[in-house]
C-alpha cells in the first residue's frame, strides 16, 4: 500500500523532478510533487513523495532525515492526513 512521506526545509531550486530521483535512490516512488504558493506560484519549500512499498517508505524516512541536500538539512516525516477547514 501507497504511502506518503513528507518533506520539507528543500533548497528552492529543487523540482518535481530531482525530488523523485533523490528518493528513487531508496525504492519505487509513485509520485513526488513540490507545494507551491496559490497566488504567487513560488516553491514554498516542502513536498510530498508516495513510496509504493511500506518497507522502501520506512527506509527513506530513515535515510533521509537529516540528510543535507544542497547544502539545507532536510526535514522528513510520516505526511499526517490533511485537515479539512470550514471557512465561513
Amino acid at each position: 500500500m501507497a504511502r506518503t512521506i513528507f518533506v520539507a526545509n528543500l533548497p528552492y531550486t529543487t523540482d518535481e523532478l530531482e525530488l523523485r530521483s533523490l528518493f528513487e535512490t531508496v525504492g519505487s516512488v509513485e509520485s513526488a510533487r513540490i507545494a507551491y504558493d496559490r497566488g504567487t506560484q513560488r516553491h514554498r519549500g516542502f513536498g510530498f513523495v508516495v513510496m509504493q512499498d511500506d518497507a522502501d517508505h520506512d527506509r527513506a524516512i530513515e535515510c533521509f532525515t537529516s540528510y543535507r541536500h544542497q547544502g539545507r538539512e532536510l526535514v522528513v516525516n510520516e505526511a499526517r492526513p490533511r485537515e479539512v477547514s470550514i471557512r465561513r
